[in-house]
């Protein structure tokens, strides 16, 4: 298979941003992506102690579709968060606390239907991420299954309303399924070892240019399909680069690294 595209999304329901290329650390999340979550309302989360949460505790598109209305980019080198929507701009330093108290003003301005208490901007510790799933390290779109969606629906589907990190051509719809335990090779170096198929909720169901809850792909892909998956996540076990353009080989058994233990949990 070849990278179409990769993509980040620094805060946890907000816009994506596409990258021109990422390294991946052994162990580590995609860089840079759900390093931030806004609460909606007490979520119970302790940074000195980090669990995953539902992200029901969240802003999100599953339930928050006024979200995709932001238009948001991320600076790593001041930690600013610059947002645009309808109801004006903020450039929020998410680092410290006076940034975060920005962007929760904003949010309580522009979006006060979306609240159910207080919005509270929160930053991942060391070593976690948001995400939607424990184990969502990495995640590949394959496009082919996302244009078969298109199919279903007789309609062109954004593969942007999948929110995955890494975009992939090349393969068979749904072929992307078959790799669940199998161990993936770049150029670089780099190696992934795919964990498991993604469920995907109503946050497709959100157009991520008009915020237009216009599809329903969960109960399109149950009907059709009898599940409602599509993606698949994966752990990085060797550092490498990733680029549009890399192809990503499949390695045989005899010359993986590790044995896999599949990840039977649903996000």
């Amino acid at each position: 298979m070849r990278v179409a595209s990769l993509y980040r999304y620094p805060v946890k329901g907000l816009s994506p941003e596409r990258l021109e290329g990422a390294r991946l650390e052994r162990g580590a999340y995609f860089p840079a992506d759900r390093l931030y979550a806004i609460e909606n309302g007490p979520s119970g989360f302790d940074p000195a102690e980090p669990r995953h949460q539902p992200k029901i505790k969240f802003l999100m598109l599953m339930r928050n579709e006024a979200l995709a209305r932001l238009r948001t980019r991320y600076d790593d080198a001041t930690s600013t968060l610059h947002v645009e929507g309808e109801g004006g701009s903020v450039s929020a330093d998410l680092s410290a606390p006076a940034g975060r108290l920005a962007l929760e003003a904003f949010i309580r301005r522009t979006l006060p239907r979306e609240l159910r208490g207080p919005p509270k901007v929160l930053a991942a510790p060391d070593a976690f991420r948001f995400t939607d799933s424990r184990s969502g390290y990495v995640s590949l779109i394959n496009l082919a299954s996302v244009r078969a969606i298109g199919d279903m629906l007789g309609r062109p589907v954004d593969p942007l309303r999948f929110r995955g990190n890494v975009m992939v051509e090349g393969l068979e719809p749904w072929a992307e399924f078959d790799l669940v335990g199998a161990e993936l090779a770049a150029p670089s170096g780099l190696r992934l070892q795919v964990t498991k198929r993604i469920q995907r909720c109503a946050a497709t169901n959100v157009d991520p240019v008009t915020a237009e809850r216009d599809m329903d792909i969960p109960k399109t892909l149950m009907q059709r399909l009898g599940h409602p998956d599509c993606g698949i996540y994966a752990e990085v076990l060797a550092s490498g680069e990733l680029e549009p353009g890399d192809l990503i080989e499949t390695l045989p058994a005899a010359q993986s690294s590790l044995p896999f233990a599949p990840d039977t949990s649903r996000p």
